[in-house]
C-alpha cells in the first residue's frame, strides 16, 4: 500500500535517515511524543503524523525537505500550534516540521528600526527585546504571549492594534525561506522597495503551502508619546456598532477599536476583573495614541461622539495600569468563554464596518435559528468579526451545528462584499468557505502558483485553497451563476 507516494515499507529506512542526519532526540515516533502536536488550536480536528521532527539549523530544514521529497513524504511545518483554522493540523501519511528550536532573537537594529528573528520566536518577545531602545512590533494577535512570529507571517496575523499599524504583511522586512527542493530563497529588504514580483506579499498568508520560513525582518515602531484608551458601554448592540462608523467617519483612526457583546463581556470580567460594566449589552474599547495634545483633542472627540451614538457610560482609563487591565479583559476574552460553556468555535470572517449593525441582527438570528449561543468579539475596527460561537461537543450533533452556524456567518460575510478570513487562515476550516468566495478561474491561478513552488504538492497538502472538485461537492460555486468551470481547470 502507498501512504503519499511512500511505500509503507520504506518507513524505517526515512525515520532512520532523518534521525542519522538530525539525532534521535529530534525525531519523534512513539505515539505518546506525538499527541501534543496532533492538533493546533482547532483542536475539534485531531490527527497523529508519522514523525514529528526538531530541527536546529537551516542547514537540517534544508535536509528534510529533501529527504522528505525525495520520499514524496508530504511535510506539515508548525510554530506555537495556537493557530485557529487547522492549518498545522498533521497529516497521518506526512511528517511535522517544528520550528520551536528556532527561537533567537539575531538582531535588533534601532537605527533602521528593525529585527531579525528566527521564526520560533515569540510575538511579544520581540517588543521586550525592542523596549530598551524605545521601539516595539505593532501586531499584537490576543495569543501574542504564546504564537510565533513564523505562524504569524504564514497566516497574517493581526490584532487589536492592526487597524492603524496592519497586519503583518504591512510590519515585514526580508525574509528567508526553504522550499520543498531544500533550496533556501531571500526576499525583501530593508530597503523601501524592491524590483520584481512582491514575493514578500505573496508568502505572507501562504500557510506554510509554499515554503518553510526560517528566518523574520519585521518592522519596529517608536513608542507613541502617551495612548490612552476610552471605553463606552450602551444598551444596545446596533448602537455601538454604528458608533464604530461615526469615529472613523470623524477623520480618526484609532490604534485600536474592539467591539464585546453582553455575553464576552461578563465572561471578561469574571475571569480578569477588568472593571467592564457587566449590564452593558455591548462594549467599545477605543484606543488613540500619538503626541500628547494630538490624544488629547481626539480623546475629547471620541467621548462626545460615544454619548451622541447612545452610549450608557463612557470612561477614560485613569492612568497606564487600567489602560492595560482594559486591553487584558479584551485579549482574555477567547479563554474567559471557554470557562462558560464545555467547548466554542471561534469563526473568523471580515466584512465592511458599515455592514456592522446588519450583520450583527443576522448573527443574532442564526443563534436563534441554530439554538446555539455566541459571544461576539471582534476588530471593530477593520470588520473583522470573531463570533465565539458556544456548543457541547457531547452532545450529539451540536458539532455539526455549530459548524453549519459558522459556514452560514461566513456565507454573510461574503455577501456583504468581505472575506471568509480576516486573520486566521484558510487551513482547513473554511475550504468549503472558499468556494463561496472565488471564482474557479481564480482557483486555479492559486493552484498554478502553489504548483511553481511545490510541483509536487508536499507543502501542507490539503489546506488554504480547495480543489475544484470539492466546491463541484461542496455545490457553493458559481456554477448556478452560468459561470462553468474551463475543462482545463478541472485538472486542478
Amino acid at each position: 500500500m502507498q501512504v503519499g507516494g511512500l511505500d509503507k515499507g520504506n518507513i524505517p529506512s526515512l525515520v532512520g535517515a532523518l534521525r542519522a542526519r538530525l539525532g534521535s532526540e529530534a525525531v519523534l515516533t512513539d505515539r505518546e511524543e506525538l499527541a501534543p502536536f496532533e492538533c493546533d488550536g482547532l483542536s475539534v480536528y485531531r490527527r497523529r503524523p508519522l514523525a514529528v521532527l526538531l530541527p536546529s539549523t537551516v542547514e537540517e530544514v534544508q535536509e528534510i525537505l529533501r529527504l522528505c521529497g525525495a520520499h514524496r513524504v508530504p511535510v506539515v511545518a508548525r510554530g506555537a500550534g495556537t493557530g485557529l483554522s487547522g492549518g498545522a493540523l498533521p497529516l497521518e501519511d506526512g511528517v511535522l516540521l517544528s520550528l520551536a528550536r528556532f527561537n533567537r532573537i539575531l538582531k535588533i537594529d534601532p537605527l533602521n528600526r528593525s529585527a531579525t528573528v528566527q521564526p520560533g520566536v515569540r510575538n511579544l518577545a520581540i517588543s521586550d527585546a525592542a523596549a530598551p531602545h524605545g521601539l516595539y512590533y505593532a501586531p499584537d494577535p490576543s495569543s501574542q504571549i504564546a504564537c510565533t512570529i513564523g505562524g504569524n507571517v504564514a497566516e497574517n496575523s493581526g490584532g487589536v492594534h492592526c487597524l492603524k499599524y496592519g497586519l503583518t504583511v504591512h510590519n515585514l522586512l526580508a525574509l528567508k525561506f526553504v522550499t520543498m527542493a531544500g533550496e533556501l530563497v531571500e526576499i525583501g529588504s530593508n530597503a523601501p522597495d524592491a524590483q520584481g514580483y512582491d514575493l514578500l506579499a505573496l508568502m505572507t498568508g501562504s500557510e506554510g503551502l509554499l515554503g518553510v520560513i526560517v528566518e523574520a525582518t519585521v518592522k519596529l515602531l517608536p513608542r507613541p508619546e502617551r495612548a490612552q484608551v476610552i471605553l463606552a458601554a450602551f444598551g444596545d448592540v446596533r448602537r455601538a456598532a454604528e458608533a464604530v462608523g461615526e469615529v472613523i467617519a470623524a477623520g480618526i483612526i484609532p490604534a485600536g477599536l474592539e467591539m464585546m457583546d453582553s455575553l464576552a463581556i461578563r465572561a471578561a470580567e469574571d475571569f480578569v476583573h477588568a472593571g467592564y460594566p457587566v449590564g452593558a449589552e455591548a462594549l467599545l474599547l477605543c484606543e488613540l495614541d500619538g503626541t500628547s495634545a494630538e490624544v488629547s483633542e481626539h480623546v475629547m472627540t471620541v467621548r462626545d461622539l460615544m454619548k451622541k451614538s447612545g452610549a450608557t457610560e463612557v470612561r477614560t482609563a485613569r492612568d497606564e495600569a487600567e489602560r492595560r487591565m482594559f486591553w487584558k479583559g479584551r485579549k482574555s476574552a477567547f479563554p474567559a468563554v471557554g470557562r462558560i460553556s464545555p467547548d466554542y468555535y471561534c469563526m473568523d470572517g471580515t466584512i465592511p464596518r458599515k455592514n456592522l449593525p446588519e450583520m450583527l441582527d443576522r448573527i443574532a438570528q442564526l443563534s436563534r435559528q441554530y439554538g446555539l449561543r455566541v459571544a461576539n468579539v471582534f476588530h471593530a475596527g477593520d470588520g473583522n468579526l470573531h463570533p465565539l460561537i458556544l456548543f457541547d461537543a457531547n452532545v450529539p450533533g451540536e458539532l455539526d451545528k455549530a459548524e453549519a452556524f459558522g459556514r452560514d456567518i461566513l456565507e454573510l460575510c461574503v455577501e456583504a462584499g468581505g472575506t471568509v478570513t480576516g486573520e486566521h487562515g484558510v487551513g482547513v476550516e473554511k475550504l468549503d468557505s472558499m468556494c463561496s468566495q472565488f471564482e474557479p478561474a481564480e482557483l486555479a491561478q492559486f493552484h498554478a502558483i502553489k504548483a511553481a513552488f511545490d510541483p509536487h504538492g508536499l507543502l501542507n497538502p490539503g489546506k488554504g485553497v480547495p480543489t475544484l472538485h470539492r466546491c463541484a461537492e461542496f455545490g457553493a460555486m458559481h456554477v448556478h451563476r452560468g459561470k462553468l468551470p474551463h475543462p482545463e481547470l478541472e485538472r486542478f
